[in-house]
């Protein structure tokens, strides 16, 4: 069974084809919000092509209200005989959620505790790298999801402070010469790059502390589409893992199946 997966977030879209696990092939597209169910249902069959005949099921999560209201009457509309799963509360993932209001808790943040909790024996945090948010989420030794925390994305913080600076300005997101910018340009690419490499080395070490586990027990799994921007200057991660959200809607779509 193939399974269309949707990762919907504030500022783009990644889908991808779902099965067994295995991600066979992914697209990131902008989340427009003035985009119509029958813009969707275009965009996606002409990103399927071919594979569009061959999907099987449909898995959602989503994180803005406005366009998850058009992805239900796109699949209403144009993939009514295919059985979804969007998730949100009252859906099962499998993963209990010891947080004060587990309404609040983003879908994709569950998504995200549901693959790695399946995927890793023990405790384990996942540090998703968004353009909007980097976000990180807690699994206990139990497989329960703890909570987390989150801090502004890179992208997000580099349009602030070229918004913001009267002398600064957008520059490319790649890895400067050195960790010392010899110009504004690498100044700001160091800052984007060894700076928030850093800031999660030290958010993953206290995250860790407060689970009171040894280092060595914890999995500490990057992904997001920037992840490959920081993933390498950082010591903390044991793996990689760009497919973790799409594999976990799969997860939670099977879950949900009788």
């Amino acid at each position: 069974m193939t399974l269309l997966a949707a990762d919907i977030g504030n500022a783009h879209t990644v889908l991808g084809l779902v099965a067994g696990g295995e991600v066979l092939a992914d697209w990131r597209v902008s989340t427009a919000e003035h985009r119509t169910a029958d813009e969707w249902a275009v965009l996606i069959r002409g990103l399927l092509g071919e594979d569009a005949a061959s999907v099987t099921g449909v898995a959602v999560c989503a994180t803005v209200p406005s366009v998850l209201n058009e992805w239900r009457d796109m699949l209403s509309s144009h993939f009514a005989e295919v059985p979804r799963v969007i998730v949100e509360p009252g859906i099962r993932t499998g993963v209990p959620l010891q947080v004060d209001n587990p309404r609040e808790v983003g879908s994709d943040r569950i998504v995200n505790a549901v693959a790695v909790a399946d995927e890793h024996d023990g405790p384990a945090i996942v540090v998703d790298f968004g353009g909007t948010a980097t976000t990180y989420d807690v699994v206990d030794a139990d497989g329960r999801y703890v909570g987390g925390a989150i801090t502004p994305g890179i992208e997000i913080s580099l349009d602030a402070l070229s918004r913001a600076g009267a002398q600064l300005r957008m520059v490319e997101l790649v890895r400067p010469r050195s960790v010392v910018g010899k110009n504004t340009v690498e100044a700001l690419q160091s800052g984007m790059v060894f700076g928030v490499a850093a800031q999660v080395e030290g958010m993953v070490d206290r995250l860790i502390e407060a689970l009171e586990v040894e280092v060595e027990d914890v999995a500490v799994v990057a992904t997001g589409h920037l992840a490959t921007l920081v993933v390498a200057e950082c010591d903390c991660f044991t793996q990689h893992s760009p497919g973790l959200t799409l594999r976990g809607l799969e997860k939670v779509f099977w879950r949900n199946q009788r």
